[in-house]
């Protein structure tokens, strides 16, 4: 049996290397939006803050609410622990701690991850560069990701880092899913015009799901699709279906190579299965800010249970 320690370095260097990306996609997706206002671009900024969960400890930090200092303290500040920087170096630390847990390939392109994107956040990101930086933190990542998949073994280490990689994933979309109803569109009289179009659009783009989108709805932009894509569709791989059909995977190879289920196995089974079996009509009757509430707190539990199991001390 793998070691607690090891289990734990697995699990939150995997979670860490998703977080590091999906705050790129967020600061991406908050640009975009910005682009689209005329005048108090700043309230999209502040909807990206409650996104990422980092609206606390935004206002804890002294800075002024203005769209350089957002953009600089979810990139780049080591006070906010879920910036990109901070992100990579507590990933690489976790990595560093389960080296030998890693194939060689996989240690050094997070290592390799860290002194580029050390490198190129070293200082406040001109606006100008700005896109071409997110691209890079999404492409090292994205180069982890490709290296881990292509070399590692498919044992209790591929299924602890795959748990980490998509509770983290799954927590990502439900937050930015339920921020865009209730703090990214201005006025209930925006609903259906260009803006709310494009602001749908821009959170396709932050998920990486808008081509993918477009192949199956054929860029309808309607509410239920998108929900229905984002929270039902198990062949859209950022999608809570498909995030928890991965996480109950992984829970049961490490039952099978245990010989013992823990609560974690139940709470994952009882969301898959209802991401399985309800419809986006079920989501919008019962309120889609109350399921993805309800989610997030099942998802938060999920990671607590399996700390605990599997003793991750």
């Amino acid at each position: 049996m793998l070691l607690g320690r090891t289990a734990n370095g697995l699990y939150w260097m995997s979670r860490y290397i998703e977080r590091a990306e999906n705050m790129a996609r967020l600061v991406d997706a908050g640009l975009r939006l910005a682009l689209t206002r005329t005048t108090d671009s700043i309230e999209e900024w502040k909807s990206v803050l409650v996104s990422a969960g980092a609206d606390r400890t935004f206002a804890g930090s002294g800075r002024e609410l203005v769209d350089t200092e957002v953009i600089d303290f979810l990139l780049r500040d080591l006070s906010n622990p879920s910036s990109v920087m901070s992100s990579i170096e507590t990933a690489r630390s976790n990595a560093r701690m389960v080296r030998t847990a890693l194939t060689r390939e996989t240690w050094e392109s997070i290592n390799e991850a860290w002194m580029s994107l050390k490198r190129m956040l070293a200082r406040p990101v001109d606006q100008r560069d700005l896109p071409s930086v997110l691209d890079a933190i999404k492409r090292e990542t994205a180069l982890i990701r490709g290296a881990f998949h292509g070399t590692m073994l498919r044992n209790e280490i591929f299924d602890f880092s795959q748990i980490g990689t998509f509770v983290e994933r799954a927590d990502n979309t439900a937050r930015i899913l339920d921020v865009k109803y209730y703090v990214l569109l201005p006025s209930i009289s925006w609903v259906g015009s260009s803006l709310d179009n494009y602001q749908w659009e821009s959170i396709l783009r932050s998920v990486s799901a808008h081509r993918s989108y477009r192949w199956v709805y054929e860029a309808d932009y309607k509410p239920a699709h998108i929900a229905d894509f984002l929270i039902l569709n198990r062949r859209m791989p950022r999608s809570l279906a498909f995030c928890y059909h991965n996480i109950l995977e992984s829970l049961d190879f490490l039952a099978e190579n245990y010989g013992v289920t823990h609560a974690c196995h139940a709470t994952a089974t009882q969301t898959a299965e209802r991401l399985k079996t309800a419809t986006i009509k079920d989501v919008f009757d019962a309120g889609l800010h109350e399921f993805l509430a309800d989610f997030i707190r099942d998802n938060n539990r999920l990671g607590d249970e399996v700390a605990a199991a599997y003793r991750f001390y």
